[in-house]
Order: structure tokens, then sequence, then C-alpha cells
């Protein structure tokens, strides 16, 4: 039995004006269809043997995700409400204890729900790849098959293929690079993206971080068993939150086993992780322009415009970002997107609203 492990935490920064605390980049309409978190959960469909998601998330997104769950007609295993950020270590962590309360030690499917996959078909294969090697006790994390010498993303190093999957052992994880060391990576051929989707056995994982970060494990363990039960899930305990210091799984886990292993995946993936991101996976005028919502332009090329409450109009630009909400615009160069979250947090640090919700 697959169980999927919803990973429904974090803010999205590089996406204000759009996406703030309260409201964070999975939870909004990004592409005009339906959200990221109802993306993920549809793209389960057609899985075999996989039962319904745990999710783990901020407490303060928790009606949120219901709601949306609910219009896709989706009803969680569980809700893990997390009293405080404090990365996917501990969440997979908490999802894996409460997988395995009933005695049962299911293979769990580790997904953030801010990605966007394109082909759910190679999706799924790379999931059915990944089962025999989950099943047989390693830990499977999936690897995207470079488009470009990307410099945002930390690479998986693969190393032999494996005889019993098509998956890889991994050689080794590494950090963000440079450019010439990301041309470098490409040329090789033995190194793909890290997507940040694992799938492994509960129990596996449990020992693994037993292993290498006893503590943390502990401090779940207090964090699940005295929290408080309601409606929505279970309350986490927020003492023995705040005592576990947050880490990733690649960081806690997948950097130090000898049991990794990575899936190829070419599905069309992205992590959304700014506005040229969404650029790129949006559909694009005659121009190169992405426009949505009440935008007119003249002589603008290569741009992302959007606008939620009143007409934009973008005259002579190029590669910019222009977006619009009712209590603030933002306008940047695409290559100077990244710089967004500095913005957010001169706005955090003046206790300003707009870093955290939207006005009515």
């Amino acid at each position: 039995m697959i169980i999927p492990v919803i990973l429904s935490g974090g803010a999205g920064t590089r996406l204000w004006p759009l996406s703030r605390e309260l409201e964070p980049k999975h939870l909004v309409d990004l592409l005009g269809t339906t959200t990221l978190l109802q993306k993920t959960v549809a793209r389960l469909e057609g899985l075999d043997d996989t039962g319904a998601p745990v999710i783990v998330g901020n407490h303060a997104h928790h009606q949120l995700v219901i709601d949306q769950l609910a219009e896709v007609g989706v009803r969680p295993a569980a809700m893990l409400l997390e009293p405080i950020g404090r990365n996917t270590a501990p969440a997979a962590a908490v999802a894996a204890m409460t997988a395995a309360r009933n005695g049962d030690d299911p293979i769990l499917l580790v997904l953030p729900a801010d990605h966007m996959i394109g082909d759910v078909g190679q999706f799924h294969a790379a999931v059915e790849a990944g089962r025999k090697a989950a099943a047989g006790g390693y830990l499977v994390t999936f690897g995207i098959i470079p488009e470009g010498p990307h410099t945002g993303y930390g690479y998986i190093h693969q190393g032999e293929g494996l005889a019993f999957s098509s998956g890889f052992a991994v050689e080794s994880f590494v950090e963000k690079p440079d450019l010439e060391t990301a041309i470098g990576y490409l040329a090789s051929g033995n190194y793909l993206w890290n997507s940040g989707m694992f799938m492994f056995l509960a129990s596996r994982y449990l020992e693994e971080l037993e292993r290498f970060d006893p503590r943390m494990v502990h401090e779940c363990r207090r964090a699940l068993d005295t929290g408080e039960e309601v409606d929505e899930g279970i309350w986490l305990d927020r003492s023995a939150f705040q005592a576990i210091n947050g880490n990733s799984i690649d960081y806690a886990v997948m950097e130090h086993t000898n049991r990794a292993v990575v899936v190829p995946l070419d599905a069309g993936w992205s992590d959304v992780g700014s506005w040229p991101a969404l650029w790129e996976i949006s559909h694009q005028d005659d121009h190169g322009n992405v426009a949505q919502g009440d935008v007119l332009t003249e002589g603008t090329t290569g741009s992302y415009l959007r606008s939620e409450s009143r007409l934009v109009a973008v005259v002579g630009l190029e590669d910019v970002v222009v977006v619009e909400t009712p209590d603030a615009v933002l306008v940047c160069h695409k290559d100077q997107a990244q710089d967004i979250k500095t913005i957010v947090e001169r706005l955090k640090q003046a206790n300003r609203s707009e870093a955290v919700r939207h006005s009515d």
C-alpha cells in the first residue's frame, strides 16, 4: 500500500504579492484552473494500491486546505497540523508514525504540495519504478532529468544502475552550483535535479532518521502523542515541535544513508519557485507574454503580467514581471525576481500586513 504524504507548508515568498504567509502559493490559483495542492492530489488518481493522503502543514492554513480538498472530492486520511515550520524531515517523521500506528508499514510517497508536473503518465511510471526499491527497504528520491544548467536547484549524482529496479544508486547530493559547474554536470550525463520528492517504507525512514538524529525522532513522537486531536486532524504539541532542530529529508537522512536510490523523472516538472518559473510553464502569446486578468500591452515582450482587481497597462517593456493585487503591486525585471524575498523580509520587519495576507 502506498500512502501519499503531502507536505503543505511554506509561504512561497518569491511569488509575492500573490502568495502570502497565510495564503501561500500552493493554496493560490496560479494558473487559472486549480491550486497546486489540488493538482498534487489529483495526479495521484490512477496509481495502483494507493490510499487517501496524509496532509502535513501549517496549522494556520488548515481550513483552506480542508476547503480546497473538499472542492476536488478528497478526504485526507489524516491532517497533521504544525505549530511552527521545522522543514521536511520532521514532517515526514510524524507522517510515518501516523501511518504506522495500527501496526501497518506502508510505503510513503512524500510530495511537496507546490510542484507542477505536466506529464502525469510519466510521473506514475516513475512511482511504479520506485515502488519495488522502496518495498525492498531502499529510500527512493526522484531526480529530474535536467533541461539546462540551472543554478537554482541542488543536484543528485547518480551512480550504477540497480539490478532489481530502473533506479540508480546515489553517489552524492550536491548543493546549488555556479553556472560553470552546472554546465559540467549536464555534460557528464550523470547528474539530475533534486526534486524533493521521496518514496520509502515508513519503518525504514524512521530507522534511518533514528540513526542520524534520534532526538528528532523522540520529539516528533512526543509532538504527536501529546498533540490535540480535533475534527480537522491532530494539532502537534507546540513545545515538543519547537524543540526540534529543523532539517530537510536530504540533510537529515538521504545524504548519510547507504540505501539511497534515485529514479529519473522526465515529466515537465517545476517547483514553481519564482515568477520567471511560472512564466516558463504558462501559455505565452506571440510576443512571449503571459497575461492574466485585465491586462493591455503595447510594445511589450517576454513578460509575466497579472491583474487581480483592475486594469494593468504595460508599454514598451521587456522581460518584466508586473503583478497587481488589491493591496500591493510588484514591478521587477525577471532577472531580479529572486530578490522579491528581500522585499517580503522588509515588510515583515515593518509589521506590514501585506506580508501576511491580502486585504479584504
